[in-house]
């Protein structure tokens, strides 16, 4: 019997059977240790040092080298829950490949891990927030979509193995101020939470699975997040089942007592997260939970809960047991960066781009007939302008002036000129505008401009995590900052055609822009070769089929205040003014006509379901993707958004080709959200859209075409159904 193997190490049990007879082995002390972030080595137990932080927000970051995909908001644009499948999956290969590789070395730092802290699937409901650049817009629906995408990709589909753990941030109702975020209470209603802030948790959970979700720094209705028994207990684990390990924000916990002054001293901070079901700790301060428990503020038992997750969550990745076991172990060092990734994501760059505006036909631009351009902007031959945050190193990078050179002939004239700093007026000895001469001399001489203005992670990102010179990641308008706006305006009087390129992950008002500018790209933040991308798209060696997973305000002032959690007059659901560019609008280079629309039924009882085709052709001279998008309608609920985007998809087709596109929708689609967070189904007419973009007049103006729509009836009794 000596030689018997223990539980937690026979492959013949569950990992849960495990995982608890591998902490009932744990000192009280050792299991306090594996509640912190960096978790130190049991030799005894065979456990290896564990650091569970780690990032892939898009691609995995702060590791060292790896194939670096757009930022989220620009993988929001492709509207192709299949296309981020396929990059979570190469993210984790890649997450895997580092991994194994760092075993072998015994490094066993920060960033070498499996369990990843993404994705982001707060809603961007105000485009000042400094990151909202990390999440996939304003919608609930597509943030749900993209974000069960990414965690399946992420998570592989082995029956027993993870490929690697994803987790959901910050739950919940987070979305800044950034500088207010460790004392700030988010108080949002029960309608908002049910309709907005919570709908892509639950997804990430129900249908994604979720291994881990992050509470966020704030607290939600005077709780706060990373200790709200709301938040933590009665929805994410009774009434949505979850079983994985929840992780604090990095210190957060601390917030408690010191900024949220919830609690009093740092022990009862912590009894207060972990009797919540906050089994991880970003940060040190579960090392108080020895005086906690001491002082019976906490049981063993409620210590042990927590740790068993946390170890399920390593075997689950295959942690305890032999390499030959794991399907995932047997991926490559090579993998990672190779060529076949990077040119996945410069095709993912592409899909990401999204043309604003092109007066007469701009673009495509014809490189054989152009012999001079000028490049001009900050963000012009700016790697920061790439990237975002939360990145990792690439091997190669390409801005957009390496990739205007690099598609044009060698003939070519390329002029460049910075212009101005991205944010400041006067970043050296030189004089405010000191650079606006040499811009407007090289536009003077060029047939072409290629303007690159915007943003980057320095100015807009993550409280601490950025220069603080723009409020501490928070955008304090949406105006282009510094000089930019001057700049623009100065090159526009050499008369010569612009082509403005914004690189920035959030929206700016750039309503001068609109009038005076003939094209408009949106780049986001493209990616390592983003460049690439862009001058590909310019001179049309494929069409643009990016849709904009947010709303383009036209002022700054038509915003509701930034601490005001109310959906009222946010996103284009509520908003009451036309937008300058709507949510899910984009050009093309070729047109595309929509024709009949057609119902399954005209008349449904509560509860039940229907379908519906439209015929989608591609009437124009270009082969090309096109975002087909569906909205619901209640035409006679006031307590209904305007219309909400209900379905998706990405078809292509060639000049002349016709695609039927069908979509179901089900009952939940044709709910609403009352004002005590109830779902309801209630009887009346109901409309349906379908085309390239929202049924609105500012987007019908801007495609020059209408949605198609149909009308069906629900008929019956109010019914309430699961949330």
């Amino acid at each position: 019997m000596e030689n018997q193997v223990p539980a937690y190490k026979n492959k013949e049990l569950s990992f849960e059977e495990r995982a608890k007879d591998l902490v009932s082995r744990m000192t009280l002390e050792e299991k306090v240790m594996q509640m912190l972030h960096s978790a130190p080595g049991i030799p005894r137990l065979g456990i290896k040092p564990y650091n569970w932080w780690n990032e892939a927000l898009h691609g995995v970051a702060r590791a060292g080298t790896a194939t670096m995909f757009p930022q989220a908001i620009g993988m929001a644009a492709t509207f192709d829950d299949e296309l981020i499948y396929k990059v979570a999956d190469v993210i984790s290969t890649e997450g895997r490949a580092k991994f194994h590789e760092s075993q072998r070395k015994e490094d066993y730092g920060i960033y070498k891990g499996l369990t990843f802290w993404s994705p982001n699937v707060n809603i961007f409901r105000d485009p000042r927030w400094g990151r909202g650049h990390e999440t996939y817009g304003e919608d609930p629906y597509l943030t749900s979509r993209l974000g069960v995408a990414f965690i399946k990709g992420l998570q592989g589909n082995d029956e027993k193995y993870l490929k690697a753990a994803a987790c959901a941030k910050h739950f919940a109702v987070h979305s800044g101020p950034e500088l207010e975020r460790h004392e700030f209470n988010a108080i949002a209603s029960e309608k908002d939470m049910r309709e907005t802030y919570l709908p892509a948790f639950k997804a990430c959970v129900v249908e994604g699975k979720v291994e881990a979700v992050m509470g966020a720094y704030n607290r939600t209705n005077g709780e706060p997040c990373c200790g709200s028994k709301t938040l933590l207990q009665d929805i994410l684990r009774d009434e949505w089942g979850f079983t994985g390990h929840v992780v604090s924000d990095c210190w957060a916990i601390k917030d408690f007592h010191e900024t949220h002054m919830v609690t009093k001293t740092a022990p009862e901070s912590v009894a207060l997260a972990v009797n919540n079901g906050c089994d991880l700790n970003c940060g040190n301060m579960y090392g108080n939970l020895l005086i906690a428990h001491k002082e019976g503020l906490v049981d063993e038992e409620t210590i042990d809960k927590a740790v068993i997750r946390l170890m399920i969550t390593r075997m689950k990745l295959g942690m305890f047991d032999d390499e030959e076991d794991v399907p995932y172990a047997k991926i490559p060092y090579e993998i990672n960066d190779c060529k076949e990734h990077r040119e996945f994501a410069l095709e993912v760059s592409k899909k990401s781009l999204v043309l604003l505006k092109n007066d007469n036909n701009l673009l495509p631009l014809d490189k054989n007939k152009i012999k001079s351009i000028a490049v001009i902007g900050p963000n012009a031959n700016s790697r920061d302008a790439l990237i975002g945050n939360y990145y990792g190193d690439a091997s190669r990078y390409v801005t957009v002036l390496d990739g205007i050179r690099e598609v044009v002939s060698e003939d070519t004239r390329i002029y460049y000129a910075e212009g101005c700093h991205l944010y400041k007026e006067k970043p050296t000895l030189a004089e405010r505008g000191a650079g606006f001469a040499e811009a407007v001399s090289v536009a003077e001489r060029a047939d072409v401009v290629v303007m690159c203005l915007g943003l980057d992670a320095t100015i807009e990102g993550e409280q601490g995590d950025v220069s603080n010179d723009y409020a501490g990641g928070d955008k304090p308008d949406l105006n282009l900052p510094g000089l930019q706006q001057e700049l623009l305006e100065a090159v526009h009087k050499a008369g010569k055609p612009i082509i403005l390129v914004l690189l920035a992950g959030s929206a700016l008002a750039v309503t001068w822009a609109d009038e005076n500018v003939p094209a408009i790209i949106q780049a986001w933040y493209p990616g390592a070769e983003g460049g690439k991308a862009i001058a590909s798209l310019i001179f049309g060696e494929y069409s643009p089929s990016g849709r904009l997973p947010v709303t383009f305000y036209r002022t700054t002032e038509e915003l509701p205040d930034f601490r005001d959690y109310s959906m009222e007059n946010r996103t284009y659901k509520y908003m009451k003014n036309p937008a300058l560019y709507p949510f899910g609008y984009g050009l093309s280079y070729t047109k595309f006509e929509y024709s009949n629309l057609t119902l399954s039924k005209d008349k449904v009882n509560v509860g039940e379901g229907i379908e519906c085709s439209v015929k989608v052709k591609n009437t124009g001279s270009f082969k090309a993707d096109e975002i087909v998008q569906l909205y619901v309608k209640e035409v006679d609920n006031p307590e209904a958004p305007r219309w909400h985007l209900e379905g998706f998809k990405r078809i292509n087709l060639a000049p002349g080709e016709e695609k039927t596109v069908e979509f179901q929708l089900t009952k939940k689609q044709l709910s609403f959200i009352n004002e005590e967070g109830k779902r309801m189904i209630k009887p009346g007419t109901f409309k349906i859209f379908v085309g390239g973009s929202q049924p609105d007049e500012r987007s019908q103006e801007l495609t020059g075409t209408k949605v198609e729509e149909a009308s069906f009836e629900v008929v019956g009794n109010m019914l309430e159904i699961e949330y």
